[in-house]
């Protein structure tokens, strides 16, 4: 007997002892969860996150041992816009300079001074501590910012700074986060209540999916000691975290149940699960953690970290799938589809094959080539505006103007603009050429003074370090981060440092800030780039000629994965880079794409979409195996593979859409992407594209190598997600089977239950299994539209008719049956 794979004798371990297998499961989130509450988050520094120029200034700044400060900005305006008051607002920020000090938490508070349009007065006030913390510290400066504009009628008093502005944006990130969990589970649990129609099997993958976010979220705290954690991490495990938990969970429920309703027990159900469904797991998932490694490959540290948190949360929903979700199974046994919910119920057990998918595929079977060319020139045509794709760094600019803090910040800018976009420029030199780098500075700003690009509302202060050998200072810019004119600024003064600085030896210098990190990252990953998709594309490649063993399925499966993927940038463009969605989607479009999220995109693509390209090519290549035409193989592994298919798809659609509500833009972006690609994935590439292209080809499908026909042509997993080769059975007769529409003759004939007055079920086509030498066959009667041989069971035919003896595994031909005949 022949060793069954890793993935059955785990899952046989777990359902046959499903409490151990569930207990060391619930330790291991626990365990993941306390040592990362004990281990803390490291997170990315400015001098580990910047790269080229920018990143040079990061670090020569970090060298200077600055001591960092909470700042806050007091405003103070009239409530209506106009022309302050001078004695008024003079009043208002005398009382806020009174009050301020006798806080415990303020270190200093400056002399306030006037905007140079009069309309405002700022006072600026220094926070005790560092600013790691100061949003937790910074409420009761912001209740004196409050009481002072009660006692003040007429006046509006704004406090914008390092605590105040991360407690008002995390605290609305955490109401968009709230609310999108509120919409992400029930929604999901609705569409697995649609797939399963059992509350217990809906509820199943969501509760799996969470335990495996909670997980990931632990170890990716641990491993930010390693590689420091970006804050957009946990976001996108939530988001990842969701998609393939569920998606894994749910193909491997659909088999199992798929096999119990063929009449096998828990435990065998459960193990072709896992060598069927599980396999298919497993290769997903390692093709995703492989895919996600080439961010690695991008050579900054926030791909890094998000390469990072993706692999670890696939890992864990790939080990829950095998090993948890059998023990589950296993347990609850029937009561899985209970309490059953009756219509859906009803629906989801429905006999008979469905016509919808039939009908779609018909023009790609009937007429591929013109069906191929109409649905690409679709694509082609949705791909079209991402050629003029640009891509810059989020920032205040991006955000929603509905956002108090930020309508806060936009009064600040528009009376101060020094306060808003700043370029920094950091000069490293010996101590003792301290006094000509600080010459050399106050020369520059000379220059910057008589230049409109800059701000001219303050006098730039030079900071030196405390052993003399760095100096830094901040010159703003009047103009927003995202605009022509703050690009300009930054050019021009990159080119007078390096002047400013070349009478001074050994001087090192850069240009840095919110701008300058934007412009540098977006260049390397242009550089970047290249390397990142051409390791992805070879992945893809070398995996489905792993899995299929043909150049045209691989290269085919590349095209087509490029193919969406350009189109999924082409809706995000034409969303993003215009303002007629603004409305719609709640954003403030900065006329470009958040520049991390193209590669990033690409790659989880990539890896989502193997998912979807293995499993179904893999039904084809079953029903090929059979012997059948490539067209019916074609019609027929999708149609299987349609429902399974189709509900992962909507689950990854709704989640992810669900983060196109979330506030930040770039969540924004991430969300109506993701949604965008699997949307176009699953029902463009699957229901026209792949189906055309591969009834095209013919034959040509498997090149270089060839499919021989014959029964056992299951991919080693009987059905529902196999991917390997066909399973060795003993040798008997094989059967010519005749496809009903290729040759109308043997469609006159009466149907099985009229031939046989057995129960007959119309479901899916159920494959042999082989087990310990022998195939077990379906005991439920036939099955129409499969390729099933007559059941076999005491020397007798099920239904009745008498039979010769056989030895185990053989049986003999049935000429009475109209499916077939003698040859």
């Amino acid at each position: 007997m022949r060793k069954k794979p890793a993935t059955v004798r785990i899952a046989r371990w777990s359902a046959t002892h499903p409490w151990s297998a569930i207990g060391l499961w619930v330790v291991f989130v626990a365990a993941c969860l306390f040592l990362g509450g004990a281990a803390g988050t490291n997170a990315i520094s400015d001098e580990e996150s910047g790269v080229r120029e920018s990143g040079r200034a990061g670090k020569i700044v970090h060298s200077g041992d600055f001591p960092e400060k909470a700042e806050e900005n007091v405003l103070i305006t009239a409530e209506d816009g106009g022309k302050l008051d001078p004695a008024v607002g003079q009043e208002a920020a005398a009382d806020v300079v009174e009050r301020m000090k006798a806080l415990d938490e303020v270190e200093s508070v400056g002399d306030p001074f006037p905007s140079p349009d009069g309309k405002a007065l700022l006072v600026p006030v220094t926070m005790k501590g560092d600013t790691e913390n100061a949003d937790q510290r910074v409420q009761p400066l912001l209740d004196v910012s409050a009481s002072v504009q009660e006692d003040h009628e007429g006046l509006r008093v704004d406090e914008v700074g390092t605590g105040s502005t991360a407690k008002g944006l995390s605290e609305t990130l955490g109401e968009d986060f709230k609310k999108a969990e509120l919409i992400s589970l029930p929604l999901t649990l609705l569409i697995l209540l649609v797939v399963f129609g059992a509350i217990i099997a809906a509820g199943v993958p969501v509760v799996l999916a969470l335990s495996c976010v909670g997980a990931a979220i632990g170890l990716s705290t641990v491993a930010s000691h390693v590689l420091p954690e970006t804050s957009a991490v946990s976001n996108v495990i939530l988001l990842m975290g969701m998609a393939v938990g569920v998606d894994y969970s749910l193909f491997y429920l659909k088999r199992e149940r798929e096999e119990r309703r063929a009449g096998k027990n828990h435990v065998d159900a459960i193990e072709i699960a896992a060598e069927t469904s599980g396999h298919t797991v497993v290769v997903s998932g390692t093709t995703v953690i492989v895919a996600m490694a080439g961010l690695y490959l991008a050579n900054e540290a926030t791909f890094a970290s998000l390469a990072t948190g993706s692999i670890i949360v696939v890992a864990v929903a790939v080990l829950a799938s095998l090993t948890v979700l059998p023990a589950l199974l296993a347990k609850l046994g029937r009561w899985v589809d209970k309490p059953r919910v009756p219509f859906l119920w009803r629906l989801t057990m429905r006999s008979g094959e469905s016509r919808v998918w039939p009908a779609l595929l018909r023009p790609a079977l009937s007429k591929p080539g013109i069906t191929l060319v109409v649905s690409v020139g679709a694509l082609l045509l949705l791909a079209v505006p991402a050629l003029d794709m640009k891509l810059k760094q989020p920032g205040s600019d991006d955000l929603s103007r509905d956002i108090p803090v930020v309508q806060a910040m936009d009064r600040l800018t528009e009376s101060f603009p020094s306060k808003g976009t700043v370029h920094q420029v950091a000069v490293r030199a010996p101590a003792g050429q301290a006094d000509e780098v600080k010459s050399a500075l106050r020369g520059l700003l000379e220059r910057t003074a008589e230049d409109d690009l800059f701000a001219h509302d303050s006098t730039p202060t030079i900071k030196e370090s405390a052993d003399h050998r760095v100096h830094t200072v901040d010159v703003g810019t009047p103009y927003q981060p995202k605009s022509d004119g703050a690009r300009e600024s930054l050019d021009l003064l990159r080119d007078w440092v390096p002047q400013a600085m070349a009478d001074v030896p050994d001087a090192e210098s850069a240009v840095g800030g919110k701008v300058a990190q934007g412009v540098d990252f977006t260049g390397h990953l242009e550089e970047r780039m290249p390397w990142v998709v051409g390791f992805v594309l070879l992945l893809t490649l070398v995996t489905m000629m792993m899995i299929f063993r043909s150049l045209a399925v691989a290269f085919s499966a590349i095209l087509l994965n490029l193919l969406s993927a350009a189109a999924s940038f082409g809706v995000l463009v034409a969303v993003f880079q215009n303002t007629w969605a603004e409305g719609i989607l709640d954003f403030h479009s900065s006329g470009a794409v958040v520049s991390w999220l193209p590669l990033f995109l690409f790659v989880v693509l990539f890896g989502l979409s193997m998912d979807y390209h293995v499993f179904v090519v893999s039904r084809i290549r079953e029903a090929a195996l059979e012997g059948v035409t490539t067209k019916v193989a074609v019609r027929e592994g999708i149609t299987r593979s349609a429902g399974v298919v189709t509900s992962a798809a909507i689950v990854m659609v709704g989640v992810f859409a669900i983060f196109g509500t979330l506030s930040m833009v770039e969540f924004k972006q991430l969300g109506v992407g993701l949604a965008a690609a699997i949307l176009l994935d699953a029902v463009i590439i699957r229901i026209y594209v792949l189906p055309a292209l591969m009834t095209a080809l013919g034959k040509w499908n498997w090149w270089p190598g060839k499919l021989s026909g014959g029964n056992g042509g299951n991919g080693g997993n009987g059905g529902t997600g196999g991917t390997g080769g066909p399973v060795p059975v003993p040798d008997q007769a094989e059967p010519t089977r005749h496809d009903p529409e290729e040759q109308p003759q043997y469609a006159r004939f009466a149907s099985p239950q009229q031939q046989y007055g057995q129960p007959y079920q119309q479901d899916a086509q159920q494959q042999p299994y082989q087990q310990g030498g022998y195939q077990q066959y379906q005991q439920d009667g036939y099955q129409q539209g499969g390729y099933q041989e007559p059941y076999q069971q005491g020397g007798y035919q099920h239904g009745g008719h008498p039979q010769q003896e056989t030895r185990p595994g053989q049986h003999r031909r049935d000429t009475s049956r109209p499916d077939y005949y003698q040859p």
